[in-house]
């Protein structure tokens, strides 16, 4: 689709199946496969060195990397190795996530997130797009230099609210949202994009929207499938305030409530989810990164809501 790049969230339970998914999801036309990372999950990058050679344009993006359980040096080398044997072909998220995973998870203190996402990025950006860094900040120290020098990999962030929308404008190539309805994007998102890139005289990068996406025309099996996948999220600090600034006080308690879900999910016949799709461009979204809602129909309808993508995204 003109000006639209579409990709899609891709997961599996095993590496075997995500290679093939990967493989699917490029025979059908999707741009770029998104892995999300966390936990003991299979490595993104190491999935993507994996395939890359299996594949021929497809894009990789992660969505995102944590930043506290790994020091930058240590995530370029992983993404160098991809790029290798993908020239040009990397999107590397980066993200600070969320205090319950990484306390609870990790036994991190999580303090000052942006202040920490500000300075990977600056070791990132040097690491992989000069060749070399020597940096020194409050919370991260870098001195290396790549042994195969600057690669063609985009750095982007994830970002929920203004202040990382804003950090996304100055410093990466592009602000990664997660079940943040549309509206938001074009009234919170895009104008901080904005700004961060005035600040620092730049081009305001890719916003890059994650989409909840389904071909099917009953709003009461969607709003079951959705609550499912992604129901929890406004119990977690930083999305419940973001739905809370998106117009819905419910998530102050925690409620995914069905406003929420007509507002997150792109959903109906394919006429309709196309149309939709079509339109985002007009909420300043510069790539998609859709989530396939599963309904309990043997995957049917997750291959008809693909296949759909697919040739949208050949447009």
């Amino acid at each position: 689709m003109k000006n639209l790049d579409i990709g899609m969230h891709v997961f599996a339970q095993d590496v075997p199946t995500l290679i093939d998914r990967i493989i699917e999801a490029e025979d059908v036309g999707i741009q770029t496969a998104w892995m999300t990372s966390g936990g003991p999950a299979p490595d993104p990058l190491a999935v993507f060195s994996a395939v890359a050679r299996e594949t021929k344009e497809i894009n990789f993006g992660t969505s995102i990397v944590p930043t506290f359980p790994r020091h930058p040096i240590a995530l370029a080398q992983g993404a160098s190795v991809v790029d290798q044997l993908a020239p040009g072909r990397l999107k590397l998220g980066i993200g600070p996530s969320h205090k319950p995973a990484m306390e609870m998870t990790y036994r991190f203190e999580f303090v000052r997130p942006l202040q920490h996402l500000r300075e990977y990025l600056i070791i990132l950006n040097a690491l992989l797009k000069d060749g070399k860094v020597s940096f020194h900040g409050d919370r991260l120290h870098a001195e290396a230099e790549l042994p195969g020098g600057p690669t063609g990999i985009k750095v982007m962030a994830s970002a929920l609210r203004a202040n990382a929308f804003r950090l996304c404008g100055e410093i990466a190539d592009g602000g990664i949202s997660w079940v943040a309805p549309l509206p938001y994007l074009k009234s919170v998102a895009l104008p901080a994009l904005v700004d961060g890139a005035k600040t620092a005289s730049r081009e305001k990068p890719a916003l890059i929207a994650h989409v909840p996406v389904v071909v099917c025309e009953d709003p009461e099996e969607v709003w079951n499938a959705a609550s499912g996948q992604f129901g929890f999220y406004p119990r977690l600090p930083f999305y419940s305030s973001m739905w809370q600034d998106a117009g819905f006080p419910e998530a102050a308690d925690g409620e995914f409530s069905r406003d929420m879900c007509e507002a997150l999910v792109v959903q109906g016949n394919e006429n309709e989810v196309a149309e939709k799709i079509e339109s985002l461009p007009s909420y300043g979204v510069d790539e998609m990164l859709a989530s396939v809602v599963i309904l309990n129909d043997h995957g049917k309808t997750a291959q008809a809501t693909i296949e759909l993508l697919g040739s949208l995204s050949k447009l």
